[in-house]
């Protein structure tokens, strides 16, 4: 457990030039005096992360001692204990996607593992004038059997994806409209977030109410512009009546909503949870924002070669969108009813840089505190990769996973978003997908678009072609702006 706390002392962490805030989730700083700072839990307060109190205790006992004590090597540290409590087992029974590959999840995952490009030039709206032209675009989307005609008409895509991926996912855990009638919903909880919201409708909005004004903007601009809708239409959708409720970190939205949904079933709160994230942002106004942000590529003449983490030659992200929802629940429910269990989620954890809005540590120590408390024993052995392909992001997260990591000789780490680009609020749901296919298959797909790789980075990125690979335990990483890291932690599943 020392060793563990050496992760939180590094000589740039505790430096008076280099950093000028910091931040983590057990411990606070001004810059000025950074142990004086640091506030103990209260004794009464049991922490929902997976490290006991006595082991953050011992964790800001180290911390305080560090500015006498050099850098230390990393430990060793993967994947967090097991519950043994079948109530607080989690496992994973469904998922369901919205995806510029289509909403089949066996589709998604083998055009993946095929390396196809997802990325496109935009035509949903004119974007001739736009420095940035392309994106992950969905095309073909079909709603089909999950949203009637009217209402198909009037929902923001945002919350349409969310439909359609949640219902999807309902029913790939054999949980459809007549189980649910069977069962009580009481005890089934709906938590899918976004990041933007719903963009179109907000825009559209703004848009009647500045060129005719107040009384022209639709009584659904509000309704479906929040974040909230995704969760409320879901649940409005099916009956369930848990608890319900929309996160918004940014990026980093749907890993924070598979961590609080899994502790809403080990508190016996639910024992079902359709937990993820939507986003609908290829869009005038989202397009343009990025834009503005300078955090794009602007690869328009090879849209498809556009997204390339780790490369030398990368010059920024590509917007994707889409949606992302797995099926959580108790270990005891799940059995108890028969359901297939697709794989266990043992953990994960969230911290904050408490650095810039847009840019990460360079020194990666707010993941890397991340990726520390999701952990506690041995064998990861997969990372799927935040990796969006910006000049700042892509290393700041391999400097934390080497941080963490002594040895990452048996690593192997992938970009999910070479391929579909960046889902902002539903990239960590489309990823933890293609973290849970990788488990189940024993297949990861490449980074696709690796031709000059960043010296740095000395850990397999799996570039340009597929690899067989049995996973041990997996974690998914989202990062998202304002500072916000999330890690979940997935393996198989063994009784």
């Amino acid at each position: 457990m020392a060793s563990m706390a050496s992760t939180f002392c590094s000589s740039k962490l505790f430096g008076t030039n280099e950093v000028k805030s910091n931040g983590a989730s057990l411990a606070q700083f001004n810059g000025l005096g950074p142990a004086e700072n640091m506030h103990l839990p209260s004794p009464g307060n049991k922490p929902s992360g997976l490290i006991s109190t006595s082991v953050q205790l011992h964790v800001m006992v180290a911390a305080l001692k560090c500015r006498k004590i050099k850098a230390m090597a990393s430990p060793t540290v993967s994947a967090p204990k097991r519950e043994t409590d079948p109530k607080k087992r989690v496992v994973i029974t469904g998922m369901g996607v919205v995806s510029v590959f289509g909403s089949d999840i066996d589709t998604f995952y083998n055009k993946l593992l095929e390396g196809e490009s997802g990325i496109s030039l935009i035509d949903r709206f004119d974007a001739s004038n736009f420095t940035v032209r392309f994106g992950g675009q969905i095309r073909d989307f079909s709603s089909t059997g999950y949203i009637d005609g009217k209402n198909d008409r009037r929902l923001d895509d945002v919350w349409r994806y969310c439909i359609v991926a949640g219902r999807r996912a309902l029913d790939d855990a054999s949980l459809g409209p007549q189980v649910l009638e069977t069962m009580d919903r009481t005890r089934i909880g709906v938590l899918v977030g976004s990041g933007m919201g719903g963009l179109t409708a907000f825009s559209n909005g703004v848009e009647n109410l500045i060129q005719k004004g107040f009384k022209k903007i639709s009584p659904f601009f509000i309704p479906y512009s929040i974040t909230n809708m995704g969760s409320a239409l879901l649940a409005i959708d099916t009956g369930l009546m848990g608890p319900n409720y929309s996160i918004s970190t940014a990026c980093a939205t749907a890993n924070y909503c598979f961590y609080a949904a899994a502790n809403h079933i080990r508190r016996g709160e639910a024992d079902i949870m359709v937990a993820g994230g939507t986003e609908a942002a290829i869009v005038p106004t989202g397009v343009g924002g990025f834009i503005a942000c300078r955090a794009l590529s602007q690869r328009n003449e090879d849209p498809a070669k556009a997204s390339r983490p780790w490369d030398k030659n990368r010059d920024g992200f590509v917007m994707g969108e889409g949606s992302g929802v797995l099926i959580l629940e108790s270990l005891d429910h799940a059995m108890k009813r028969g359901a297939n269990i697709i794989a266990e989620y043992l953990g994960g954890a969230i911290t904050c840089d408490a650095h810039h809005m847009t840019d990460p540590r360079s020194d990666g120590f707010g993941v890397s505190s991340c990726i520390a408390k999701s952990l506690e024993d041995a064998g990861v052995n997969y990372v799927n990769a935040h990796a969006t392909s910006t000049l700042a992001g892509d290393l700041a997260e391999v400097n934390a996973i080497k941080k963490v990591f002594k040895d990452t000789s048996e690593i192997k780490m992938n970009g999910t978003k070479s391929m579909i680009g960046h889902g902002l609020g539903a990239a960590g749901g489309l990823e933890a997908v293609a973290t849970i296919k990788a488990i189940t298959t024993g297949w990861l797909h490449p980074t696709i678009n690796q031709d000059n790789l960043e010296p740095q980075v000395t850990i397999d990125t799996v570039p340009n072609v597929k690899k067989k690979h049995e996973v041990n335990v997996a974690i998914s990483n989202s990062f998202g702006f304002g500072g916000h890291n999330s890690v979940v932690v997935f393996a198989p599943f063994s009784p």
